[in-house]
C-alpha cells in the first residue's frame, strides 16, 4: 500500500464515522437545481462502483460507494462507516432474463417481503445513502410489471424508512423506460442510470427524454465490450489502461462537471477486479490490487490533485507489428514479435509479466459471473522486458496476449491483443 495513502488514513478521525443511528438524506430542489442533503448539508456522490479497498476511496477523495444487493452488507457498511463514507445500498430485484416471471402475482409479493426485510435490516445503518431497487432490469425484458414491482418496493421503503431516498437503475437510457418510470413509479425519487462510452451525452439524453427529477450514474468506465471494434473471429477490442484515463477523464469533465441542475453524482465501474470479457476490462485495479492510470485520474476528478506517484503510461502495444486492432493472424508455433511501449511519469524501473489466455467463451450479458480462462504458460520468455518474443501455440483458434508493466510502487499499465491461430 502505498506511503501517501497510510498518512491519508492515519488523518482520519474517530469524529468521521462517530455516528451510531441513521442520517436524514434528502433529495431537494431550489433554484432550478436538485441537491442531496445529507444530515442537513449538500452531498454531491463522488462514488466507486465495489466494495473493494473502501479506505483508498476515501484517501483518494471519494466518499460514497455502491452495492448491487445485500450479500456482505454488515461487512461493506461497518467498512463505509470506519472509512467515513457512505453506501448507495442495492436491492436486489429478480430479473425477467433470469427466468422471473412479473405476471406471477404471488413471487412477486414474496419478493417484496424479502426486499422489505432487508430493509428493515440496514435502513437505521448510518453509512446508507439511498437504495437502489434493482439493477438494470430493463435489460432484455419484455413484460413492464415490472415497474410495477419497483413502485411497490419503493412506496414500502417510504413506509419503513423515513430517511432515504429510493432510486431504481437502468441500463442506458431511453424513452420507454423513462415513461414508464414517469408513470408508473412515483415513488422512485432518483433515477440511476449505467453507462459507459455514452457518458457525455447524459445530461442531453435526461432532458430529451424527458426526465426532469434528479439522476445519478450508478455505472460508468471504460469503452463497453459492446460497444468496441470486433474481430472477424468476434472477439472485442478492449482499450489499454492509459487509453481508458484518457476517457474516464474526458467522459466525466464533458458530463457530470457540466450538469449542475440535475445531476447528484456518481459511481465508477469497477473499484476493484472482476472477470468480464478479460481479467482487466472493468476493474481499475489487478487482481492482486495494483492500481491502473484510471485511479490516478479518479483522484484527480475527485480531489484536484494528481497522486504523489503516478501510474506507468503504456502508448502502444503491438503483436507481429500491428495493433489490437489490426485483426491479427498467426500460424501455428510461430515466433512473433512483441513491443510494450511504456513509459513512467516518476522514472520509475518498470518490470513486466505477460499472461497468454484463450479467448473467453464464458460470455455472459448484465454484467453476469463470468469465469476466467486458464493461462497458457511458457510461450512468452521467462524475465521478458518490453519487447520480447511469442511462441504463438499450436492449436487453431483465438487468444489474447496481455502485458501487465509494474512501476514498484503498486502502479500498473494494462493492454492485450486479441490473435488468431490460423494455419495458412
Amino acid at each position: 500500500m502505498k506511503l501517501y495513502l497510510l498518512l491519508s488514513l492515519l488523518a482520519l478521525t474517530p469524529a468521521a464515522h462517530a455516528q451510531t443511528g441513521p442520517v436524514k438524506v434528502e433529495v431537494k430542489q431550489a433554484n432550478g437545481r436538485y441537491e442531496l442533503l445529507r444530515g442537513g448539508k449538500p452531498y454531491f456522490i463522488k462514488g466507486a462502483g465495489g466494495g473493494q479497498f473502501p479506505e483508498r476511496v476515501k484517501a483518494y477523495g471519494g466518499n460514497s460507494i455502491r452495492t448491487w444487493g445485500t450479500d456482505g452488507a454488515e461487512k461493506v457498511l461497518a467498512e463505509a462507516n470506519q472509512n467515513g463514507l457512505t453506501v448507495m445500498l442495492g436491492l436486489d430485484v429478480a430479473r425477467e432474463r433470469h427466468g422471473f416471471d412479473y405476471n406471477n402475482t404471488a413471487a412477486v409479493a414474496q419478493q417484496l417481503q424479502k426486499i422489505k426485510a432487508e430493509v428493515l435490516k440496514y435502513k437505521d445503518n448510518p453509512a446508507v445513502l439511498f437504495w437502489g431497487i434493482g439493477n438494470e432490469l430493463n435489460l432484455e425484458y419484455t413484460n413492464p410489471k415490472v415497474w410495477d414491482a419497483v413502485q411497490q418496493i419503493a412506496q414500502m421503503i417510504h413506509e419503513v424508512d423515513p430517511n432515504h431516498p429510493t432510486s431504481t437503475v437502468l441500463a442506458g437510457l431511453n424513452q420507454k423506460e423513462a415513461d414508464y418510470i414517469k408513470a408508473k413509479c412515483p415513488a422512485v425519487d432518483i433515477l440511476s442510470i449505467n453507462t459507459y462510452a455514452g457518458l457525455a451525452e447524459i445530461p442531453q439524453q435526461v432532458r430529451t427524454v424527458g426526465w426532469s427529477g434528479p439522476y445519478v450514474v450508478a455505472e460508468w468506465g471504460p469503452t463497453g465490450h459492446w460497444e468496441s471494434p470486433v474481430t472477424p473471429w468476434k472477439a472485442s477490442v478492449e482499450e489499454t489502461s492509459s487509453q481508458k484515463a484518457a476517457v474516464y477523464k474526458s467522459r466525466y469533465e464533458a458530463s457530470v462537471a457540466k450538469d449542475k441542475t440535475q445531476c447528484l453524482g456518481t459511481y465508477v465501474f469497477l473499484w476493484g477486479q472482476k472477470q468480464e470479457r478479460t481479467p482487466t476490462w472493468y476493474g481499475i485495479f489487478t487482481e492482486d490490487g495494483k492500481e491502473s492510470e484510471v485511479v490516478d485520474v479518479m483522484q484527480y476528478l475527485w480531489s484536484g490533485q494528481w497522486p504523489k506517484n503516478r501510474a506507468p503510461h503504456l502508448s502502444a502495444f503491438t503483436l507481429d507489428g500491428k495493433k489490437a486492432t489490426d485483426n491479427v493472424y498467426v500460424q501455428p508455433g510461430q515466433r512473433v514479435p512483441v513491443v510494450a511501449t511504456v513509459s513512467d511519469p516518476d522514472k520509475d524501473k518498470l518490470t513486466y509479466r505477460y499472461e497468454l489466455l484463450p479467448e473467453s467463451t464464458d460470455l455472459k450479458t448484465g454484467g453476469d459471473r463470468e469465469s476466467r480462462p486458464a493461462a497458457i504458460p511458457g510461450l512468452v520468455p521467462a524475465g521478458a522486458q518490453g519487447q520480447t518474443t511469442l511462441q504463438a501455440p499450436t492449436k487453431e483458434g483465438a487468444y489474447r496476449l496481455f502485458v501487465y508493466a509494474y512501476d514498484g510502487k503498486d502502479n500498473v499499465a494494462t493492454a492485450n491483443i486479441p490473435f488468431y491461430v490460423q494455419r495458412k
